[in-house]
């Protein structure tokens, strides 16, 4: 399968993004004084382990498609 140009720096781009969003989310995540993500005695709850599950995920999915973009910006430039 080829891809175009276009759609190669949109998989690219969105590969950064997801790192991006989800790298800052995870920072907010442990640093969580609120009470969602840490109890009272400082142990992670399930809010967290569940948000954190979320995030591991997007990150292999992020990186995934942003390796395809590269692959294919790299390939359209040949």
């Amino acid at each position: 399968m080829k891809l175009s140009r276009r759609v190669s720096w949109f998989l690219l781009a969105f590969g950064v993004w997801s790192w991006v969003i989800w790298v800052t989310f995870a920072k907010n995540l442990w640093k969580d004084g609120s009470g969602l993500a840490f109890d009272d005695a400082g142990d992670p709850t399930a809010y967290f382990w569940v948000h954190l599950a979320l995030a591991v995920t997007s990150f292999v999915l992020g990186t995934a498609v942003g390796v395809i973009g590269f692959r294919g910006v790299q390939a359209s430039k040949r």
